[in-house]
């Protein structure tokens, strides 16, 4: 799962200049670092990212150095960092010059906000046509909220995410993680490859514009069709899904776990297993359709029976007879889990100092071009004076 030093990973040779901080950008940009991109991060020099001080809980090193937050450590693994002011014009020259030998920039900026310093995406189209200029903001570069700030929590109020997650007579819910940023990160990979592509066949670099909004809105899926068709607005439905059922948490005598009955016969069988199987042909249970419609009565009949079981023999008796359940893990069972120990989701990177820092993979596995896990997440400015040497190098060698 991890790779072999055989193989070049997919993006090999492609440069990035990241000018993001927080999540969005920097998820998109280990995700490139982990495809082989070489990221290289630009930090503030006050502090740097933001997230380094999100904490607790902290990355200590073996000498107690404090190595920034874990949530910094989520987003930025394979990176190199560098330091610049761009209120400084020593600063934002030194960015254009490396931006002069890159692929793609991640910025995520507020809309106009590096027209000042001369890192828009006009202004370096000019010294560098074929540039893949990726802008990430709350809203998008058109559009009356253009000019606003655009934070996770916000767009899932605002994308409608919110209303339909929760108990109906609870509070609307946010997600417990900034779904809106990671969603942005990963579209942003799937552009930048895109824009690549064409720069790489026609030399002719281009500007994406990815909006938090537009894209945790997009997200919703069979929710959006859902209103689309029927006009009407969905509403929450805690646990249970709008177009299925029983498709659920249901409780057993010792908690609780997920029924996912995606079909008659799956249902048919869950009945035998309960010992319900009359209601298996009651016309108001026999088709999906009727259970949606009567989904009340469903939760109720099932819910009886399954209290009676432990949620260990149901989870076994369904696996025998085909019906999707699973159970409801903490996330350390979740690393603890044997799929996911055999799938090597979790990584340990140890960094120049010898400190190891665990993470966890992208969840993308390639064949022939194997991703790469290499180094941790930098300190800040670590890499300084190796990026402005290749640099100088970089230039000699444009020039000669």
């Amino acid at each position: 799962m991890i790779e072999t030093a055989t193989k070049q990973p997919p993006l090999a040779g492609i440069r990035v200049i990241e000018l993001a901080r927080v999540l969005a950008g920097p998820w998109a940009g280990q995700m490139l670092a982990d495809l082989g991109a070489d990221v290289i991060k630009i930090e503030n020099p006050d502090g740097g990212d933001d997230t380094r001080q999100w904490g607790p809980p902290f990355v200590e090193a073996a000498d107690g150095e404090n190595l920034s937050a874990a949530y910094y450590h989520a987003a930025n693994r394979g990176k190199r960092s560098i330091t610049a002011d761009l209120k400084s014009t020593e600063d934002q020259d030194l960015v254009r010059r490396l931006i002069a030998t890159a692929d793609v920039v991640i910025e995520n900026f507020k809309v106009g906000g590096l027209v000042k310093y001369g890192l828009d995406y006009d202004s370096l189209r000019k010294l560098n046509p074929r540039l893949v200029y990726c802008s990430i903001t709350g809203f998008g570069q058109t559009g009356p909220y253009a000019g606003l700030a655009g934070y996770d929590y916000i767009v899932q109020g605002m994308s409608g995410f919110m209303s339909i997650t929760g108990e109906p007579d609870g509070q609307p819910m946010k997600a417990g993680v900034a779904i809106a940023d990671i969603f942005t990160g990963i579209y942003a990979v799937s552009a930048i490859e895109a824009a690549l592509i064409h720069a790489l066949k026609t030399g002719e670099g281009q500007l994406i514009d990815m909006a938090l909004l537009d894209v945790q809105s997009a997200v919703l899926a069979n929710q959006n069709m859902n209103y689309l068709i029927s006009g009407t607005a969905p509403t929450r439905l805690g646990n249970a899904h709008p177009n299925i059922s029983p498709y659920e948490v249901v409780p057993t005598a010792d908690g609780y776990l997920i029924l996912a009955v995606g079909n008659d016969g799956q249902f048919r069988r869950l009945c035998a297993i309960l010992g319900l199987e009359t209601i298996a042909d009651d016309e108001r249970f026999s088709t999906n359709k009727a259970r949606v419609a009567n989904r009340g009565e469903v939760r109720r009949l099932i819910s009886a029976e399954t209290l009676k079981l432990q949620k260990a023999d149901l989870l076994k008796a369904c696996e025998q007879n085909a019906v999707p359940s699973g159970a409801i893990n903490t996330i350390e069972e979740m690393f603890a889990d044997p799929q996911v120990k055999a799938r090597d989701l979790r990584i340990d990177l140890t960094d120049a100092a010898g400190t190891i820092i665990p993470g966890v993979r992208t969840p993308v596995v390639l064949s022939e071009t194997p991703l790469r896990y290499i180094s941790p997440s930098p300190r800040l400015g670590e890499h300084r004076e190796e990026i402005l040497a290749e640099l100088a190098e970089l230039e000699r060698k444009a020039s000669s």
